[in-house]
């Protein structure tokens, strides 16, 4: 089969491998589609990914062609999107309900051959079956939902909120649908990138800005998400959070990055810091949402591309152009 291969950091390449085969209680999928994201440019500078070379890719769905000796649940031909996590079960954390932050944690895509391929193994207790109405070559979309629905879990906003969400690349927009949807009062949304601002006025954030100085908002905004990984976003949003308010660092950042805190300010403002790692309990939940329409793929995915030009689309999400980016096999 033909699957890119990120060989060296800042090497990949598309050539061919061998097809794989399904343990006792996995699937073999055939990829519909594969999205793109932040933890795969990592992965291609060297970072995340314990070892390489690996097949990259944890966003993708597709349709069983193969099943293990095991396997009851699913069968050949059902549709299926695939959450990527791969937890131990052992560790304190996977025992305390906490997998996402396992000691031992792995994934689909970043620990063990991915979905950039056009075939990809996983555990068939992974697989989520998606209704006929859902056209897998949208459901990549899946499992960045549910990292967002993990977000909005950490969170627990209350009703009538401000939002103010920095970002407005495929998990910002994802953040502001969701925020539409758990009764912020308003959803403001800061990009330096005029046309993903206009996808955010698109969907209907109340106010877009480059800069947070240009929106009056007296006294800071209630929760703040920074969904970009950039060390100025995040500083600047640290210093827009409301007495009593939530900061959410959800976009990656890289491992150097760091950002100043006012103790005297969070002790005195009761301010709360927070993170999300990746997915939790949630991808069920974003299937769901995402068959009953939470999402437009027609907004959200900018590009299609084939397989074989995984190298360049992988360089133009590193550009930032577009939105998301698929590969389909």
């Amino acid at each position: 089969m033909r699957a890119a291969i990120v060989e060296a950091p800042g090497k990949v390449s598309v050539t061919t491998v061998p097809d794989p085969s399904p343990g006792p209680r996995e699937v073999v999928v055939s990829v519909a589609s594969c999205g793109l994201c932040g933890t795969d440019l990592h992965i291609l500078q060297g970072e995340f990914a314990p070892t390489l070379p690996i097949v990259p890719g944890h966003e993708f769905a597709g349709e069983i062609v193969g099943v293990g000796s095991h396997v009851t649940e699913l069968a050949v031909g059902d549709k299926v999107a695939v959450d990527p996590s791969l937890h131990c079960h052992e560790c304190r954390y996977c025992r305390s309900g906490r997998g996402n932050l396992c000691d031992r944690w792995a994934a689909i895509g970043v620990t063990v051959p991915g979905g950039a391929a056009e075939f990809a193994v996983a555990p068939v207790a992974n697989c989520v079956r998606l209704p006929d109405h859902v056209d897998v070559r949208d459901a990549a979309l899946i499992e960045p939902l549910s990292c967002a629905v993990r977000g909005y879990d950490v969170l627990t906003s209350t009703l009538g909120a401000r939002v103010l969400v920095y970002g407005s690349g495929t998990m910002g927009l994802m953040m502001l649908e969701l925020a539409k949807r758990t009764g912020a009062a308003g959803v403001d949304v800061l990009d330096v990138n005029p046309d993903r601002l206009a996808t955010a006025s698109l969907l209907g954030c109340s106010r877009s800005a480059a800069n947070a100085d240009e929106l009056d908002t007296p006294g800071g905004w209630d929760v703040v998400i920074d969904a970009t990984g950039n060390a100025r976003a995040i500083q600047d949003g640290l210093g827009r959070v409301a007495k009593g308010g939530t900061f959410l660092q959800f976009g990656v950042a890289d491992y150097a990055t760091t950002a100043v805190i006012e103790p005297y300010r969070i002790y005195n403002q009761e301010i709360t810091i927070t993170g999300s790692m990746a997915v939790l309990h949630s991808y069920e939940r974003a299937a769901a949402l995402f068959a009953t329409g939470v999402l437009d793929p027609a907004v959200f995915i900018s590009d299609r591309l084939p397989l074989e030009q995984y190298p360049q689309a992988i360089d133009q999400f590193a550009a930032g152009v577009g939105r998301k980016i698929v590969v389909q096999p």
